[in-house]
């Protein structure tokens, strides 16, 4: 081969010289030569490792506003010379992050790890044998063998390839599948025009295909797209909240910072010590160690959500999980015990027949399309009859897909004969559609209307007693090479295929605890209406609730929009439906998710707000969703959506309680800062407080939750989250400026006293209140964490007696306190818990009522 050759485009190339050229041959690469090229190339993946390391997740605390604010302040107060007080600053502001980072860390690492659970997989052939290997390891000149609803794991040329159509979407935006064969195309040809290669991040649609790796990881063209695109996933609900949050404290900071540094500068205080004193006013208000908290929380939960065989792939799903109030779903292996058994063969006269079962085998035994469980139940039952391929050869296979919902083997009965013999089975309705006889005894008869009408009623009977019902037809045809759709036709219609998957003994019970958790299930099937009415029945889901696909299809938008939140039953459903269902629902204002696995399941799962699938579903339908399933059970999800709900009610008690009482301590200082001769605690003080008062908000990701909080879909409301950090917040205020009355018109407090006084109050009520708020029943009757309690009992603790520490009280600016200063901070913090206490009861009673009126 000339220079000009090997420099040529890969796809412009022959496919033989070009796996020579990459040292493979008809059997791959060999085990030690994948191992040497994966040093050289480096792993199958387009991400960038180095964006998830510690260092990158240390520098990222330090990108706060708010940090970046304390550090200037600091840095002018070390021009300055004071030594002390930037040192205590930046050591408070190092710790924040350093307890930022050191959560964040953790929480990534062990979802990370959860993520290496669903590594994908694909079959290459190595040392001239099949493997499955993780795709990670795919590299150049390997040959990999895809089906239907395989992902592609790298860029490459196809070999072999049988009816092998391709989905290029997230490639070239084109939303029909491509075909993909083998040859040789020019070298200045457009991606769409490139027939014969494949390219990363494209999924396999229908039929099989042997391609070899050509580039993989970041030479793909996928990661070229990647890399210059750099585009940004839809906003989830849950980052939308977190936004919405941040703008509601931005406001409220900059009026608060603003009002505070102008009355200091018109009191001609000190300028650098009034801008580290609004500084650590804006810190003070807000919740620093959100993301690190949220962070915590929501990793906390996917590892209990782990335990329970609920893997999350995006931790943002979490929210999403536990605001679902529908759920769409398949009913095999969901509602089923998906232990599919074929229960009979029977003729066209709805007799048992062994030849129909034979035909089946034959089928499914040599099909080497998408694997599925009917399949594998009609070779099971066909091994323990003892049947066998015998002398039959396979010489051709047309693909099921789901467009035609039928398979087609050819095979050649090994008599010499110039003729073939087309053994299709599939869906009752497609596979009679390309019949023209039927099989009776030893002779076929045409097919009239009324021998149609017949079958059919043996479908719906079959169906309607609660079986799932295929079809089997035959074909005998003239001998050619290549086989394809247009030869099933002018069929010879054999007989039916009967299947039994019993429902789950759990599954009305399963359906009961789902609805008074607030979700509706919604069956959405391609089986016909009567086996799922069938089953519908069996688990107390309302079977004249229904709506078929072809009613569907025939209906507009608004119309559908009505119709899909009162439907229990979708049936005979093309796969492009499913998406328009889901869409339908999320229109009218539902929380919307969607389980599935198989390939026409991926529009869906991309649409729904949550994405659901299992361990077992094909490549395109794992990737495509947010929450995986160990176990295809709905008592499984069911676990899943309580964990879902219980994180994030512990994300909101942080927000809800930080804010409020942050919010109050910041108004009180403003309001006191102007009418106090000193500033009612200096910067040091309030990054001091604030630090202290976040550790045990750490501990509330291990909180336990109220039985009520998880009982009913839970959804961001910016609009409740502001009323509860003014109500709340003015309570505190209330209570602050009792406090500066009695210091300063009572015990006459010089600057030292009223500032460790007022320190060691503001900090108990913020320890206080997080367990007070905690719960929405009185304190005493709902049990917190033991996590969260010793290490708010700690820091409480520590609290009283750093005004008792010498070096640590000097340092900040405290002193000692008297036995009744200490009597009175008690006694206003035991006063604020019962006015608290009582100001909650009349908030959520109200915001019950609203609730009711809404």
């Amino acid at each position: 081969m000339d220079q000009s050759d090997q420099d040529a485009p890969y796809w412009s190339r022959d496919p033989v010289a070009l796996s020579r050229a990459l040292g493979s041959g008809p059997g791959g690469l060999s085990s030690d030569q994948a191992a040497a090229k994966l040093r050289l190339v480096g792993p199958n993946s387009v991400q960038d490792v180095s964006r998830l390391s510690a260092l990158s997740l240390l520098l990222r605390q330090f990108e706060s506003p708010l940090v970046l604010i304390l550090g200037l302040a600091s840095a002018i107060s070390l021009v300055l010379q004071q030594w002390v007080d930037a040192g205590i600053v930046l050591a408070i502001v190092f710790g924040s992050t350093l307890l930022g980072f050191l959560q964040e860390y953790r929480a990534s690492a062990a979802v990370e790890e959860l993520k290496r659970q669903l590594a994908l997989t694909c079959r290459v052939m190595r040392d001239g044998t099949v493997q499955t290997v993780s795709v990670s390891t795919i590299v150049p000149g390997d040959h990999i063998l895809l089906s239907a609803g395989n992902l592609i794991p790298a860029d490459g040329v196809v070999i072999d390839a049988e009816d092998f159509l391709v989905s290029e979407a997230s490639m070239t935006g084109e939303s029909f599948p491509v075909e993909k064969r083998p040859g040789t195309v020019a070298p200045d040809a457009p991606p769409t025009a490139r027939m014969n290669a494949v390219f990363l991040g494209s999924s396999v649609r229908s039929g099989t295909a042997r391609v070899l790796a050509v580039e993989t990881g970041r030479r793909t063209a996928f990661a070229a797209i990647a890399e210059h695109l750099r585009a940004r996933p839809p906003e989830t609900d849950f980052a939308r909240g977190v936004r919405q949050f941040g703008y509601l404290l931005i406001r409220a900071m900059i009026v608060i910072v603003l009002f505070v540094l102008t009355a200091n500068i018109l009191l001609e205080r000190p300028v650098i010590e009034s801008l580290l004193f609004a500084a650590a006013l804006a810190v003070g208000l807000s919740p620093e160690l959100l993301p690190a908290i949220v962070s915590v929380t929501l990793s906390a939960g996917a590892r209990a959500m782990g335990r329970r065989g609920v893997i999350v792939r995006r931790l943002e799903a979490i929210e999403n999980l536990g605001s679902m109030d529908v759920l769409c779903t398949d009913k095999t292996g969901t509602l089923t015990e998906g232990a599919i058994v074929l229960k009979d063969a029977v003729d066209a006269g709805n007799e048992s027949s062994a030849d129909v079962r034979q035909l089946a085998y034959l089928n499914a035994a040599l099909e080497t399309g998408i694997e599925n469980p009917l399949d594998a139940a009609i070779v099971a039952a066909g091994e323990e009859a003892g049947l066998a391929i015998g002398s039959v050869t396979k010489v051709g296979e047309i693909p099921y897909d789901f467009l035609r919902r039928r398979l087609t083997i050819v095979v050649s009965e090994g008599d010499g004969k110039a003729h073939h013999l087309m053994i299709t089975k599939g869906a009752f309705t497609n596979v009679l559609g390309s019949c023209s006889s039927l099989a009776r005894g030893t002779t076929d008869i045409p097919l009239d209307a009324q021998l149609r009408a017949d079958l059919d009623a043996i479908f719906q009977a079959r169906s309607a007693e609660g079986f799932r019902v295929l079809a089997v037809a035959t074909r005998r045809i003239e001998a050619k090479p290549h086989y394809g759709r247009d030869d099933e036709e002018a069929m010879t219609f054999r007989g039916f295929l009967i299947f039994v998957d019993p429902p789950k003994a759990d599954a009305q019970r399963t359906l009961h605890e789902l609805a008074r958790l607030g979700i509706r299930v919604k069956v959405i099937s391609g089986d016909n209406r009567y086996v799922t009415a069938h089953l519908a029945e069996a688990v107390g889901l309302r079977s004249k609730s229904m709506l078929t696909g072809e009613e569907l299809g025939k209906l507009k938008d608004e119309a559908l929009w009505h119709l899909a939140p009162r439907t229990d039953l979708f049936v005979e459903i093309d796969p492009q439906q499913k998406e328009r269902i889901v869409r339908a629902l999320q229109r009218t204002g539902h929380s919307v998710g969607y389980l599935g696995d198989g390939i026409n399941d991926a529009p869906a799962l991309h649409a729904a707000d949550v994405g659901i699938s299992v361990e077992e579903a094909v490549d395109v339908a794992r990737e495509s969703a947010d929450i995986i399933l160990l176990k295809r059970d709905l008592d499984v999800l069911r676990s899943g959506v309580v964990d879902g709900r219980r994180t994030f009610a512990n994300t909101l008690k942080y927000i809800s309680i930080t804010t409020s009482a942050n919010f109050g301590n910041m108004i009180s200082m403003a309001l006191a800062a102007p009418l106090l001769p000193f500033l009612p605690l200096a910067a040091k003080q309030i990054l001091l407080n604030n630090f202290l008062s976040d550790l045990p908000s750490i501990a509330i990701s291990s909180d336990n939750v109220d039985p009520d909080r998880v009982a009913r879909p839970q959804r961001w409301n910016i609009r409740e989250i502001q009323r509860f950090m003014i109500i709340f917040g003015l309570i505190s205020s209330v209570f602050d400026v009792l406090t500066f009355s009695l210091l300063i018109w009572v015990f006459h407090a010089g600057e030292a006293t009223f500032q460790t006084a007022w320190f060691v109050i503001s900090l108990l009520t913020e320890l206080a209140v997080v367990l007070v708020l905690r719960t929405h029943k009185p304190a005493h009757r709902s049990t917190p964490s033991r996590l969260l309690l010793w290490s708010t009992l700690s820091v409480a603790f520590a609290t009283l007696t750093i005004p008792f520490l010498g070096f640590v009280s000097a340092v900040f600016g405290f002193v000692p306190l008297s036995v009744t200063e200490i009597a009175i901070i008690i006694a206003i913090v035991v006063g604020y818990i019962a006015a608290t206490e009582a100001t909650k009861v009349w908030f959520y009673r109200a915001h019950r009522r609203g609730s009711v009126v809404q």
